[in-house]
């Protein structure tokens, strides 16, 4: 069984920053690729960035630039470091990984979801 927890989601002004964490814990082996979706009221769920075990990193257009994912791979943990916020940045984040089990399983896994509202 692996789980992945967030954490650091929130309310914050336009123009603030916010970290999220999500940590990966249970019979894991490795960590292929780690990523972060959101999905805003209404709208289907987007990849806003991923990186790789080996931190080859991706951007949405729409975050390049103000958002940066970083991962520590002896803890199995990515983080979103995100500034700059804008209000069409409000969703639900997911946390997202590529798991290598104990038993060499490959296998999709998603965090429970961190809340970020952007407002005055």
């Amino acid at each position: 069984q692996v789980q992945l927890v967030e954490s650091g989601g929130g309310l914050v002004q336009p123009g603030g920053s916010l970290r999220l964490s999500c940590a990966a814990s249970g019979s894991i082996f490795s960590i292929n690729v780690m990523g972060w979706f959101r999905q805003a009221p209404g709208k289907e769920r987007e990849l806003v960035a991923k990186i790789t075990r080996f931190s080859s990193t991706y951007y949405a257009d729409s975050v390049k630039g103000r958002f940066t994912i970083s991962r520590d791979n002896a803890k199995n943990t990515v983080y979103l470091q995100m500034n700059s916020l804008k209000p069409e940045d409000t969703a639900v984040y997911y946390c997202n990984a590529e798991i290598v089990s104990t038993t060499r399983a490959v296998f999709g896994s998603w965090g429970q979801g961190a809340q970020v509202t952007i407002s005055s």
